[in-house]
Parts: structure tokens; sequence; C-alpha cells
């Protein structure tokens, strides 16, 4: 099955399941119950139930997804388990490493990105603990955040994601002979388990990650199968076999390292759909699961907008009986389950795949599914044919298919395909009926105001207690609390987009003093502009200090408009002036250039890579 990557350049996804139908409906707002306890060391469980999450590392940029949103929204009380991701493979040593370089899909080669993970500094504001980042700590980044939502949310899991859809490509090297596999897992291993990162820019060092992680999760796109990223290297004939044992040789080396910690380090896996996938690797052999603790299968991505010749489902429960395609093309979230469970597969330790975003095509003349005509990929806002769930969730009209159960959005032209909360409330009966483990959702900044996530948790600890054994905490939700975060009307929440406060309005930050001291992250104002302080500073004048300085100018933070191209000072304006693109200039997420008389903004880091020539899925987008 043909898989498309999404969400810049690390979207994991496969590309190829089935039909449904959909529909709209008001979120539920979980029931109160006793806060969580503290849990031993090993799985994590609500009711009985996993709610795991992806969390990705390149949110923190564009999206201005923080671990603290988590928090405030409410979901980390809900959520069992979050996959950060993801973790790279070197093509040289075949181990896990972390460094500062930005990808292009197809040449994840020397990749990472540190800084997200461990180099960008908090302020009190948009930190978990509610305390700044301070100059000389050793760790900062989303890993420290991760750490204080640990202390504060002791029931929560934190996994490494390895590989994903553009870190996959060296998967099957590392996995070929028994050195390589002891070299790559004992590297994840020492790198994430046992926090010994390596210093970059003066953040990390021996033993600085320690504690964060619980165990590693594994996201190989995919083994045998040429249905992964094109340039992935594949060994159709010897995959399955080593993806075997170097599942073995995770579980090995992890229970080696609880003999010596007391602590059981957890070991999943993100699970294929498509039957192709699955027999190449051999994803449903039952030993598999000897290894894995549990595994996530894919639900969302059947279907999408890199196939142009019709609209439908992305994330539908059961076949669809007006679904045209082919046989081999009609994907459900049903099939991929029993394709599973129908070998032996204790269903406990499955879960399904969650859709926190939408797939859309536009020039569709009808609402009804299975269109075709002359279809183009619909605008989103950092890739085509996709857009996050709170972006999409009011947009024209809903409709909801409860024989396929799925539910879609069309507005006149526009159709998207997502989850919402009625087809979540039906995949929750679902999991609950086949005694499934739980769900899975990709990705948390997608339903960042915690509505489908809530819906989820409300129907799992309303179920009857689930398969999972892992100390069975209970949902700690209180609606009572007035500042409760599941009130999408709640003016105070910082992350409803119906909040009249506008975090990049020049008001909300206070005005740049030459004797105060800044640290990476705070953001002040100068001459009606908002900007943010790169690292340490005290007297450099903001604006002044050029493209290699301390202070960037935070998009959309000055008087206009940054998202309408038809304000005069918007950066879609042509006639916005920004600095000329640079090949040697380092530039974040948010950076907004000029190159050949088109703006363009950087959706991650990146160097000398040209605006214009990267592609959808590259790193610069036309703004």
């Amino acid at each position: 099955m043909k898989i498309k990557q999404s969400r810049g350049a690390w979207r994991t996804a496969i590309g190829a399941l089935g039909a449904a139908a959909v529909g709209l409906t008001t979120v539920l707002l979980a029931t109160a119950s006793p806060a969580v306890p503290d849990v031993p060391a090993g799985d994590s469980a609500i009711n009985g139930y996993r709610n795991v999450g992806y969390f990705a590392q390149w949110g923190v940029y564009g999206r201005d997804f923080h671990v603290k949103n988590l928090d405030t929204s409410g979901a980390a009380s809900q959520l069992t388990h979050i996959n950060y991701s993801f973790a790279n493979i070197d093509h040289n040593t075949n181990k896990c490493f972390i460094a500062n370089k930005a990808a292009q899909e197809g040449f994840p080669e020397g990749s990472g990105d540190a800084y997200a993970d461990y180099g960008k500094t908090y302020t009190a504001a948009n930190s978990v603990s509610g305390e700044a980042d301070k100059w000389d700590q050793p760790l900062a980044g989303s890993f420290n955040q991760l750490k204080q939502l640990k202390a504060k949310y002791p029931h929560i899991k934190v996994m490494i994601s390895i590989g994903g859809w553009t870190y996959s490509k060296y998967f099957s090297q590392a996995a070929k002979t028994d050195a390589s596999r002891k070299a790559l897992v004992s590297s994840c291993i020492d790198l994430y388990l046992k926090g010994n990162v390596p210093v970059i820019d003066g953040f990390g060092g021996p033993g600085t990650a320690a504690g964060i992680f619980d165990g590693i999760d594994i996201d190989w796109e995919w083994p045998g199968s040429p249905n992964g990223q094109a340039n992935n290297l594949v060994d159709p004939v010897n995959d399955r076999g080593n993806f075997k044992l170097l599942l073995k040789e995770f579980r090995a080396q992890l229970n080696a390292l609880q003999s010596q910690t007391g602590k059981h380090y957890l070991l999943s896996g993100f699970l294929p759909a498509n039957q192709v996938d699955i027999d190449a690797g051999g994803w449903n052999d039952p030993e598999l699961f000897n290894y894995f603790d549990f595994g996530n299968i894919q639900g969302y991505d059947l279907w999408g907008a890199w196939d142009l010749t019709k609209t439908g489902h992305q994330a539908n429960l059961y076949d669809d009986p007006a679904d045209t395609r082919t046989a081999d093309k009609r994907f459900s979230v049903d099939k991929a389950v029993k394709l599973y469970t129908s070998k032996g597969i204790n269903p406990a330790k499955l879960g399904i795949g969650l859709a926190a975003y939408g797939r859309g095509w536009t020039n569709v003349s009808t609402n009804t599914p299975w269109a075709s005509g002359n279809l183009r990929a619909a605008t989103g806002t950092y890739e085509a044919g996709n857009d996050d769930y709170w972006r999409i969730k009011n947009v024209g009209t809903g409709y909801y298919d409860p024989v396929a159960g799925a539910a879609w959005r069309y507005d006149g032209s526009t159709w998207w395909s997502y989850d919402n909360p009625q087809s979540i409330q039906a995949k929750a009966d679902y999991i609950v009926a086949k005694g499934l483990g739980g769900g899975m959702w990709w990705e948390l900044s997608g339903d960042r105001n915690n509505e489908l996530i809530s819906t989820l948790n409300a129907k799992l600890v309303a179920a009857p207690q689930g398969p999972v054994d892992a100390n069975n905490p209970t949902d700690p939700t209180d609606p009572t609390d007035p500042t409760d975060p599941t009130d999408p009307t709640d003016p105070t929440d910082p992350t409803d987009p119906t909040d009249p406060t506008d975090p990049n309005d020049p008001g909300t930050y206070p005005a740049w003093n030459a004797s105060t001291v800044y640290n990476g992250g705070d953001r002040v104002v100068h001459n009606g502009v908002v900007y943010q302080a790169g690292w340490w500073t005290q007297g450099e004048t903001p604006g002044t200090t050029g493209e290699w300085g301390v202070w960037r100018v935070v998009p959309g933070g000055g008087t206009t408009d940054p998202g309408n191209p038809g304000n005069p000072g918007g950066p879609g304006d042509p006639g916005t002036t920004y600095p000329a693109w640079s090949s040697s200039a380092v530039y974040v997420g948010g950076d907004v250039v000029t190159h050949n008389g088109v703006n363009y903004r950087a959706a991650w880091w990146t160097q000398g890579e040209t605006p214009g020539t990267t592609g959808e899925w590259g790193v610069w987008r036309v703004v």
C-alpha cells in the first residue's frame, strides 16, 4: 500500500485503508473520578485502557505546540503514554544519535533537532513547572518539559519513537547482523534510557536526560516492503527475519537494564494496517508480542489526496458498501485489527490509531464520498491535502456514516475526511467490544484543545474495566474545577482559538529594557514589534542584531495579521520587507525570508536549503 508522509518531512503514515462515513457531534467532557495514584514502573492505563499520543518534535516551531499545552488543555491527565517522535539512525554506525541538522525527505543522513529536544529554553509562562529555565542548566527543551510533566502526572509513560516515515531509511541496514543489531539497541538505550545525550551548544552531557523515557517505540516503515519512503533501504528477503531478531535484541537488552534498575522498560510498535506490509515484515507473528508490550495499529491515512482520482475516507472503522475502489484498496480499521487477532495475538496488546487531523481534496462537486472529478489536494496550513482537526472541525457541514463509522466535512468545494467526536465514540465502543487495549493519536498538536482525546477518555472511563493491568489508575479529570481546560469556551485557556487574547499581540509582552537580562525564549516588544530571544542577552537592542543575532522577529507579532494575505502588512503580501534568504544563514521554524520575489516561512531548523526547491514536503512554505 502506498504510504504517504504528512506534516512536513516527518509524518508517519501508511497510505491505503478504507471507507466509511462521517459526521458532527458535540464534545464529551470527561467524568469526574479520583486523582491518578502513583504508578509503579511498567505499563500505564486508565480504567484498564491505554490512551497513547505522539508528540511531534517539530511541533514547537510553526505549530507553537509545547508540552505545557498537554497540561493546560487537560490532555495530560487523560493520556497514559506519550511517544516522542522521532529518533534517527546513523547511516555509518547503525546507532541512534542526536544532532542539529535539518532533514529532507529521503535524505535523513545526520539529521536531528537537539535544539528542540534539550536546547530550547522556556520561560516561566510556557514551562510546565511555572519556573523559567536557567542559563546554566544542562537540560532544557522538550525533554526537560516532559520531565516536569511526568513529575506532575506520574502515571504518564514517555517513550522515544525510533524511525517514522523519514527516519526509517536505515533500519534494514542496522538490523542486518547480530553486531549491528546490538549496536543499534545499546546506543538507543544509552542515549534515551540512560540519558547520556551529547553536549550540543552547552546543553546535555552524561546522565542529563536520565529518567525521562520509560521505553522505546519502534516505528519501522516498513520492513521488507517497498511502501515506505522511496529512498529507504529494503531487503525483501531478509528484513522479516531480521526485524524479529531486532525486537528480540531490544527485549533482551531492556530486560538486562531492568535487572540493574528494577524497572520494567516498555517496548511498543507502530503496526501497519495493509496486509502487504504486515506480511512483508511478519508484523502479526505472535512471537513478536513476546517482545512488544503492546502495539498500535495504524487507523488513519487509509486514503488521501496523494490519489486525486476520488475522495474517500481516511479513517473509516468498517468497510463502506459505497466504496468504488478495487478490493485491494478497501481498507478499514476493523479489517486491520482482524489481521492481528486472527493470528492469536492478545487484543489487550493492540490499540487502534486515531486521527487528530484530516485528509482533504478541493474542487469537489458533491458531499458524497468517493466522488471523482478534476480534484486537487485541499489547501492545508503546513501541507497540501492535510490539516489539523482543530483547524477544519467547523469547515462547511459535517456528515457521519454509522455503517462505515466515518466522518467528513464539505463546504461546497473542499471535502475533508477526519475523526470527530462522533467517530471517536464509535471507535471507543469498538475498543471495548473487541477487548482491545486502547487507542493511539497521531499527533497531539492536532487536538490542541483536547476535544477528541477527552471524548475517547470519557467513553473508556465509563466502560467496564478494560484488559490492561497496570495498577488501574482512574481518570483524574475534575469537571468541578472552574479552570477546567476541557471547556472549549474557557477564555483563560491559551490554546482556545476563541480566546480574544492574541499571544502575538504586542500588548501581551513587556517592553524591551536595556538593563533587563533575557533568556532564550523570552519575548519583548520594541518599536511595536514582538521579538524572541535566542539565548541569554542583556543590552542588545532588538532590531539591530541582524540575522545571526540574539533577537528574532516573532511571525505575526507586529501590528498586522500574518494569516491574511490581503492585509498589506501580512507576510503573504510581496510588499512586506523580509531579509533575503542566505545559503549560509541558519533559520528556525517560523523565520520568514524573501527569495526570487516570494516570501517563504521555515517549518523547522534549516541551513542551505533553497526556498522554492524543497517541494511540498520540504522546509520552506510560501506565505
